[in-house]
């Protein structure tokens, strides 16, 4: 089982690694695409957001603080789900169908997060 659990760990906070440091090698591209979102300071939020993908993820991976990584997850996925991907405000229907899957890939990622901070035991880790 120590196994499975460290695979486990290894592709949620990789996922979060390899989407973290795509923050920051495209960073021109999704601050425009923040900007048009109306985010405020959009390049700062990027950066931001990148950190807490990098550090959420790096934090689950290593099993450093996994409960603390959650919650930096959960700070990025929920307010990005209803933010990033409102697909209520869509008119066009395959913008709409896009965001919708956004929307709840990012609801059902926090879910997970929100799991990783109620487990205690964590074989193989930094803790």
């Amino acid at each position: 089982m120590n196994v499975l659990f460290l695979i486990g760990r290894i592709v949620f906070g990789g996922f979060f690694i390899w989407n973290g440091i795509h923050h920051f090698a495209d960073m021109g591209q999704l601050t425009a695409y923040s900007r048009s979102k109306g985010i405020p300071a959009p390049g700062l939020a990027v950066a931001g957001t990148g950190i807490l993908m990098l550090l959420g993820g790096l934090s689950i991976l290593l099993g450093y603080q996994p409960v603390l990584g959650g919650w930096l997850l959960i700070i990025f996925l929920v307010p990005t789900a209803f933010k990033m991907h409102n697909f209520w405000a869509e008119k066009d229907p395959m913008v709409r169908m896009n965001q919708l899957h956004h929307f709840w890939k990012n609801i059902a990622l926090s879910g997970g997060a929100l799991l990783i901070t109620f487990i205690s035991s964590w074989p193989w880790s930094l803790q």
